[in-house]
């Protein structure tokens, strides 16, 4: 592996591994570590090229990503987790679970999409004109490269078809706020197209895990709850 994952890990019980999203870092879980340690042994991920983690050399896209968690989870012996995964958290997450299924006990998808355009507008725009501009100013900025690599996670990816989300066999849950930077439509679709997904709404917009935690945390750990009886 050419990286070390910075990460926080508190609390004993099944691994909950949260993944946070895209110019974030493990901290965003501020609420929840503590909250969901009382019961689990609870990893905070800083991803590739976020937070304390370095960027390394290889491809930055979610499916390396994907690619890092398995190889985290192999070096700290982990052989299952739950997942919860924020953003482009959730997007790594669901593709993770997507080619390692027998590696997640549950999956919690919190303002996820499978694809760029599941984005509300005017933030899809606005993104893909903010990649575009950044995309035509590298050859004489090279010192832009890390805000296009962040850009193009959001412009250029994920794309996930919804029937392969049928595929999906684990315990899932699809939260997301009321007011999300991810359509009420898209979000619907992606629970939907999930077996047996159960699905929450939260007063709120995007960042519902940080700034309606009790509601969140409630709703995920009465989903967590549901798994472990």
């Amino acid at each position: 592996m050419d990286i070390r994952h910075a990460y926080i890990e508190q609390g004993s019980g099944e691994p909950l591994i949260l993944l946070h999203g895209n110019g974030e870092s493990k901290e965003y879980f501020e609420h929840q570590i503590p909250f969901f340690a009382k019961e689990y042994r609870v990893i905070a991920l800083d991803t590739r090229g976020h937070g304390e983690t370095p960027k390394g050399k290889k491809p930055f896209r979610l499916w390396q990503f994907a690619e890092d968690l398995k190889e985290f989870m192999d070096e700290k012996g982990i052989g299952r987790a739950h997942l919860l995964g924020f953003s482009d958290g959730g997007n790594i997450a669901l593709i993770f679970a997507l080619k390692y299924p027998e590696k997640v006990r549950s999956l919690i998808l919190n303002g996820a999409n499978i694809f760029p355009k599941g984005m509300a507008e005017p933030m899809y725009s606005q993104i893909v004109a903010a990649y575009e501009r950044n995309k035509e100013a590298l050859p004489e900025h090279p010192e832009k490269q890390d805000r296009f690599d962040m850009l193009a996670l959001m412009a250029e990816e994920p794309h996930i078809r919804p029937e392969e989300l049928q595929e999906l066999k684990m315990p899932v849950l699809v939260i997301a706020g009321t007011e999300d930077a991810i359509t009420e439509e898209h979000t619907r679709l992606i629970a939907e197209n999930i077996p047996g997904a159960e699905l929450v709404f939260i007063e709120g917009d995007h960042y519902i895990a940080h700034e309606k935690p009790a509601e969140f945390n409630r709703a995920v750990a009465a989903f967590l709850s549901r798994q472990n009886g």
